[in-house]
């Protein structure tokens, strides 16, 4: 609601652009920042909690393979045995959550107009 409320969105309407023509060349560019770090700092929420409540036993029902199903059921009875049952699991959870929040960072700063080292709009210049 702040962008379109900006200098030069009231400009390019002062000048006749469409209304398409400001949505993707002004507010866009300007509101894919904030949406990417939304979406990075969500869906590793999203899945740690799926994990977690998988491990209750409150997720995915056991059938379905999920990371928090294989750290639990007989996965406990074993895990002083056989460590790695909760090693490679936790690993690979920990792996993706830092894999999503590095991709969406890069996305950021390639995307972001008001970085200098980015691309800006969308590699158009």
């Amino acid at each position: 609601m702040s962008i379109k409320e900006n200098m030069y969105v009231q400009s390019a309407v002062a000048t006749g652009a469409s209304t398409w023509t400001i949505i993707t060349r002004h507010i866009l560019p300007n509101i894919m920042a904030p949406v990417i770090i939304q979406f990075t700092t969500r869906v590793p929420a999203i899945i740690l909690t799926e994990a977690s409540l998988s491990f209750l036993g409150y997720g995915i029902p056991p059938p379905a393979v999920s990371w928090g199903g294989m750290l639990t059921g007989s996965a406990r009875t074993y895990k002083f045995l056989a460590p790695w049952i909760a090693i490679w699991p936790g690993l690979a959870l920990s792996i993706v959550v830092y894999g999503v929040n590095m991709f969406g960072d890069a996305v950021r700063d390639l995307l972001d107009p008001r970085l200098r080292g980015g691309v800006g709009r969308y590699g158009l210049k």
